[in-house]
């Protein structure tokens, strides 16, 4: 991987899917494959409505610097039909390229669901813990965090030869993909532990996360994102104080919310190791 922070895209932003039929109805599934599901009307105006505000984000409201974009999706019906909105925003001139990305695509839940069976299935789910709980003839979480993890070793990749954009171009890389395939990017990206994983809260159709390059070269959800937000995605205050401190270029070292989750007691000064009485630094 190219550790030159000029090579590496301003921003990566993270997008779910308008509105699906499925999520107005959960008895399309019944009669429709997961992947064939498309939007409702509603959600191709979330789609096009997203587009506009990426857009907005992407060139600093009017900006006419010279950006540019790449375009990841999953093959599902629903996410290719909510990139054709989002692109409706952006010109073919600002647009480098568009992979289709099997790796993204939505956890699977089986073939076709049955509404009362999956009723029961998600309610065991919720007590067996979301991360782990594998669906008969679908996938768990951890599944997905499996693929999502080889996505990310190719997509490094990718940026790393810049994808063939011209080294003074703005770079901007746009995942259209699912909710929870968008959180455990998140979770791989940041090491984000299973217990936190399980706090976090879905995104809402076309809602979008931004992650972009701080003042140390470390991307961060704080650059763009408020506090209030990060609190409502179920992110905690360990968490976005580390957020915080890859926006502003502190050593992520020194941000002790990784150490205080795992250990319960304090840490010496001396290198002795006889004395564990003394406080870690905060």
């Amino acid at each position: 991987m190219n550790n030159n922070n000029n090579n590496l895209p301003k921003r990566i932003i993270l997008v779910r899917h308008g509105e699906s039929a499925g999520n107005l109805d959960g008895a399309a599934y019944t009669t429709t494959p997961d992947y064939k599901i498309p939007l409702t009307e509603t959600g191709i105006q979330q789609a096009q409505l997203a587009g506009k505000l990426i857009r907005d984000v992407i060139s600093d409201s009017g900006n006419l610097s010279n950006w540019k974009t790449c375009f990841y999706v999953s093959p599902y019906e629903r996410t290719r039909s909510t990139l054709r909105g989002i692109g409706r925003s952006f010109p073919r001139k600002r647009v480098i390229g568009v992979k289709e990305e099997c790796r993204i695509r939505e956890q699977d839940f089986g073939n076709f669901q049955i509404t009362e069976r999956m009723k029961v299935i998600k309610e065991t789910r919720e007590k067996f813990g979301r991360f782990f709980y594998r669906f008969p003839e679908g996938e768990s979480a951890a599944d997905v965090f499996d693929r999502v993890s080889s996505f990310l070793e190719s997509l490094w990749r990718d940026i790393d030869t810049r994808l063939h954009c011209d080294p003074s171009d703005d770079l901007n890389i746009i995942i259209v993909s699912h909710g929870l395939s968008s959180r455990v990017f998140l979770m791989k990206w940041f090491k984000w532990t299973v217990e936190q994983f399980e706090r976090l809260n879905n995104l809402n159709n076309c809602e979008f996360r931004v992650m972009q390059l701080g003042e140390g070269g470390e991307y961060s959800l704080a650059v763009h994102h408020s506090d209030e937000e990060m609190l409502e995605w179920g992110l905690s205050q360990q968490m976005i104080n580390d957020q915080k401190c890859r926006a502003k270029g502190v050593q992520i070292g020194k941000c002790q919310w990784y150490l205080d989750g795992f250990f319960d007691h304090v840490d010496t000064d001396s290198d002795d190791g006889d004395n564990a009485t003394d406080k870690i630094d905060s």
